[in-house]
């Protein structure tokens, strides 16, 4: 029982670590301030970890628009969930049981990436029908655009109704049931 809090914990404080590594990232590609929430929140979490890497990182990458000291932090979270998971559980660390491991860690990437995306997707379509004037609904419209846009080429507007972000829903959960 013990054992299986402790994965409890252990599970959720990488999650949203590995989410707010991931979201920055995402902040930065579609030049989203970062100084107003959730950016602020996503900083805090994760500075500890994005500037050393920035530091260590070739100029190249950190110059890119890509925020790759973000996703090498959000991998490097994964891979620490999946060593402390892999001591919890009781594996060894055999050359099997560490190619379990990575995959174990990129799994858990995916599936981070994946569920952070369909809170974002699912937030921005309830705000959109109660509240389309917020500035949270414009912050959720600006992350989600990327990936909206080119479902809004191919499903159709019903009765006046976007159904792209419930087509983006879908997708996102049909990607984890892969995962999974």
């Amino acid at each position: 029982m013990l054992i299986r809090i402790l994965a409890f914990l252990l599970e959720t404080v990488f999650f949203v670590l590995i989410a707010a590594a991931l979201l920055r990232a995402w902040m930065n590609w579609v030049r989203v301030n970062l100084r107003v929430q959730p950016g602020s929140f996503v900083m805090a979490l994760t500075d500890w970890l994005v500037k050393p890497l920035r530091r260590t990182l070739p100029k190249a990458l950190t110059q890119s628009r890509l925020d790759w000291a973000s996703v090498v932090a959000a991998a490097v979270l994964a891979l620490a969930y999946a060593l402390l998971w892999g001591l919890l559980s009781g594996l060894g660390f055999s050359p099997m049981a560490l190619g379990g491991l990575l995959l174990f860690a990129l799994k858990m990437l995916l599936r981070v990436a994946l569920q952070t995306l369909l809170i974002l997707v699912l937030g921005y379509a309830i705000l959109s029908w109660i509240q389309p004037g917020s500035p949270a609904y414009g912050l959720l419209a600006r992350l989600t655009e990327p990936l909206l846009s080119p479902l809004r080429r191919v499903v159709p507007m019903i009765g006046g109704v976007d159904l792209s972000a419930l087509a983006l829903l879908v997708l996102l959960q049909i990607g984890l049931m892969v995962l999974g």
